[in-house]
């Protein structure tokens, strides 16, 4: 008899824990429930991106002094320079400079050791092509200016501050 009351009050204290878990797991739920869509529609409402966001590079030719740093610096080898010397001024001169952002990693190190300031990063992160030759930009394609996203009067802008204080997990 003693031992049927054991398993009795184990039983006891394992509904009672099955209840409490039970009990979490209905408050997580419910709160999930309590927030709002974070889902974006995309082409018609963008999230603005951060300030240090990496996207597709901005070139200044005029700035350009041809010294290769940036080649030196890729992991990838990818900036394509092409540069003349010349002989009377002893100088380098830029013909053209290409990057292809179907290879680009965007880790930025060619922006942060330009010695001369002539590459930036933009917001721009729209880099998709069906065709992947259509995603090597050359000096004239990196020298445009993209249309900042809050610019564009089409596009309904999400802050992505919101976004994610919608989306954290509480628990």
């Amino acid at each position: 008899m003693f031992s049927t009351l054991i398993e009795l009050r184990n039983y006891g204290q394992q509904a009672v824990e099955a209840a409490k878990y039970i009990g979490q797991g209905s408050a997580v739920t419910s709160d999930h429930l309590n927030r709002s869509p974070i889902t974006v529609q995309y082409p018609y409402e963008k999230i603005l991106s951060s300030e240090r966001f990496r996207g597709r590079i901005h070139f200044e030719f005029d700035k350009c002094i041809a010294c290769e740093v940036r080649v030196r610096v890729c992991p990838i080898n990818l900036p394509i320079v092409d540069w003349i010397l010349l002989k009377d001024i002893k100088k380098k001169q830029l013909k053209s400079y290409s990057i292809d952002f179907g290879v680009c990693i965007f880790c930025g190190n060619c922006v942060e050791y330009c010695p001369t300031n002539c590459l930036s990063m933009t917001e721009e992160y729209e880099l998709s092509s069906y065709d992947r030759h259509e995603l090597n930009y050359d000096q004239m394609a990196l020298g445009r200016l993209p249309l900042s996203t809050s610019q564009d009067v089409s596009i309904q802008v999400v802050s992505a501050s919101t976004n994610q204080q919608s989306s954290e997990f509480v628990g």
